[in-house]
């Protein structure tokens, strides 16, 4: 599988709610539940609204389009990150998936991933 390395920090955010978000931006992931609203974005464009924000995180893509009937990738990517001790926050698109580390754990989970047998693209 190929992964792209994307050159960007990013912020994982709950925000008030979604009328300062910089949707525009090149990164911009939001999801809404009947408990909270929550926004992945480039750090650079964390909103003024935000109630809670983790920064430095840095981000894989899944290089797609994915097809709808594949299954594990997710689960195999994972599953590799969370053997050698890295956490991870994923978020799919309608194309593919991105996995987000922490950016300190981010060479060892490029190193894990390239270990196991997926071609990285800088």
């Amino acid at each position: 599988m190929q992964l792209r390395i994307l050159p960007h920090a990013f912020s994982v955010c709950r925000v008030a709610d979604f009328s300062q978000v910089r949707l525009e931006s090149e990164f911009c992931f939001i999801g809404k539940t009947d408990e909270e609203r929550s926004l992945v974005c480039l750090t650079e464009d964390v909103p003024g609204n935000t109630l809670a924000r983790e920064d430095g995180w840095q981000a894989f893509r899944v290089e797609g389009p994915l097809d709808f009937s594949l299954t594990g990738i997710l689960a195999e990517l994972s599953a590799v990150l969370a053997r050698n001790g890295i956490p991870i926050f994923a978020v799919s698109t309608y194309n593919t998936d991105y996995i987000l580390t922490k950016e300190d754990d981010f060479p060892k989970a490029a190193g894990v991933l390239a270990a196991s047998g997926h071609k990285l693209i800088w």
